[in-house]
């Protein structure tokens, strides 16, 4: 059973979100334009604001759905370790090719469910370092750093063990924004030039 259930965590993180949503209302590969990501965050520059509140309520609901499995079956283990899984099936999804998004929005259903207090300090994190550095993955590697702490300051040797592995696959994950950042040639949120990515929605949306 246990196993079966770190499998369906998985399964539910591969979900494409972003993916299906730009091919079945847009008739796009989202990992084309923009950043090529697809998560929220590429999603609201590529496709508005519509499109990405969906996508990221999905990708939230995956992460919070992965963690709530040991509950729903009884199983007496960290519901944590579910959602990391369903973090990675997001970013290497088994329906998507294994190119999936960069974790933080699933990461941030995974946190709520498994624990809260670790979800404010990760996003508060989060959004404070980008409204100072007006720069999405600083906020995003941010979001593993503020939980490396926080399992240090609690003294929590595994917790710590298991952030930090965290922080270094994010920063893996990020590694073209940081070489793009390197460059000069990673946008801020503010940068005027991200509008000329924008797809025009159908009539629909």
């Amino acid at each position: 059973m246990t196993w079966f259930l770190f499998l369906l965590a998985y399964l539910l993180g591969s979900i494409p979100t972003a993916l299906f949503f730009g091919k079945y209302f847009f008739k796009i590969d989202i990992r084309e334009h923009g950043s090529n990501n697809p998560g929220a965050t590429n999603t609201l520059r590529v496709l508005g604001k519509k499109a990405a509140i969906v996508v990221l309520l999905v990708d939230v609901g995956k992460g919070a759905l992965a963690s709530l499995l040991p509950a729903m079956f009884s199983v007496q283990i960290d519901p944590l370790y579910f959602g990391l899984v369903a973090v990675i099936g997001h970013c290497f999804p088994v329906f998507a090719g294994f190119r999936g998004g960069k974790a933080i929005a699933t990461t941030a259903g995974v946190l709520l469910v498994s624990n809260i207090w670790m979800f404010v300090i990760a996003y508060t994190s989060f959004f404070l370092v980008i409204s100072l550095t007006k720069y999405v993955f600083f906020g995003s590697i941010s979001v593993g750093i503020s939980l490396f702490i926080f399992s240090l300051i609690q003294q929590d040797t595994f917790y710590s063990i298991v952030f930090a592995l965290f922080t270094i696959f994010l920063i893996f994950l990020h590694r073209s924004n940081i070489r793009n950042f390197i460059n000069k040639e990673e946008p801020k949120i503010n940068d005027k030039r991200i509008k000329n990515d924008r797809i025009n929605p159908p009539a629909s949306l």
